[in-house]
């Protein structure tokens, strides 16, 4: 069984390429997913599994640490086991830092190809670690009429150096210190934080934006004010693991905000094209959750990319 890391297909996939991954996998028979959490404030391991027909079966187990930024360590590590699809037969071990990496981009992404205006000039990413880096990258791949990419952190050393990083690399990022402004005229608005309260006030979104909301995985987290959740048209990757596990979207159904049925599709239906934007003028918001089933589709691309790189 071979081992893939990081270090062995950095420098292959490409976010084209990944984005169509995930698309193509939705075209695939829905899966079937399971979660498990573990742990406490200082340590949650976090174990997906998921079975799609056609791409066989993956767990994925990873511990989170947010303590670990302060020891020099990754704040998320673990592995992704695939099995080939008939035999059961383990094929490869993933490491989870690689799959999580171009899913999570992919993800908002595709969503975004489906929800956003087109041809958007401004991209504002709230955050500035490792997935709002993959962020601007993915974006500015998937829409080159992008001018400028924003980033706002709550450490103006990381963004700071997250924007040296990405001009470096030929993407027109610029640090905004205030998150306000940072919205002003936005037609994409993308958070990627760990915030337990929200980072991003519905006032502060202009007709027409499309918001990407990453960061918020446990029940007890969200980055948007309930505003916004009110203004928007909200959308989700997928509802089973969003609806009921997440709280972004639990925290304002408990409090009447809004309703389950509010959600007005996931990306099976957005790439179906039985859902997405209605008029250029509507808010949208997309949910991102994750999901092993999304593991399972980057890991079967890294694989065949392993197999044969060419």
């Amino acid at each position: 069984m071979k081992f893939i890391s990081t270090e062995d297909l950095t420098s292959l996939p490409d976010w084209l390429g990944v984005i169509a991954a995930l698309e193509q996998g939705h075209r695939l028979p829905q899966p079937q997913i399971a979660d498990i959490f573990l742990g406490d404030e200082a340590m949650t391991m976090l174990s997906r599994a998921a079975y799609v027909d056609g791409l066989g079966s993956g767990v994925k187990t990873v511990t989170v640490i947010p303590d670990n930024q302060e020891r020099g360590l990754p704040t998320v590590q673990g592995a992704m086991l695939c099995f080939e699809t008939g035999t059961g037969t383990p094929l490869a071990l993933v490491d989870s830092e690689l799959v999580t990496r171009w899913k999570t981009a992919a993800d908002s992404v595709l969503g975004a190809r489906c929800l956003a205006r087109s041809e958007p000039k401004i991209l504002t990413i709230f955050g500035a670690g490792a997935v709002s880096d993959s962020l601007a990258e993915a974006y500015a791949a998937q829409f080159p009429t992008l001018e400028q990419v924003r980033i706002c952190g709550r450490s103006s050393a990381r963004a700071g150096a997250l924007v040296d990083g990405l001009l470096q690399r030929g993407i027109p990022a610029v640090q905004v210190r205030d998150a306000k402004v940072a919205c002003e005229g936005a037609n994409i608005v993308s958070t990627a934080t760990t915030s337990k309260v929200p980072v991003l006030e519905g006032d502060w979104v202009g007709p027409g934006t499309h918001v990407d909301l990453i960061g918020a995985f446990k029940a007890d987290m969200r980055e948007a004010d309930d505003a916004l959740m009110e203004r928007g048209r909200i959308f989700v990757d997928s509802r089973e693991t969003t609806l009921d596990h997440i709280g972004e979207l639990m925290i304002p159904i408990q409090s009447g905000v809004i309703a389950r049925n509010d959600v007005q599709g996931d990306l099976y239906d957005l790439v179906g094209g039985d859902a997405g934007r209605v008029s250029p003028e509507e808010i949208t918001v997309f949910k991102n959750g994750g999901g092993a089933h999304l593991d399972l589709m980057i890991a079967h691309y890294l694989i065949q990319l392993a197999q044969d790189p060419t």
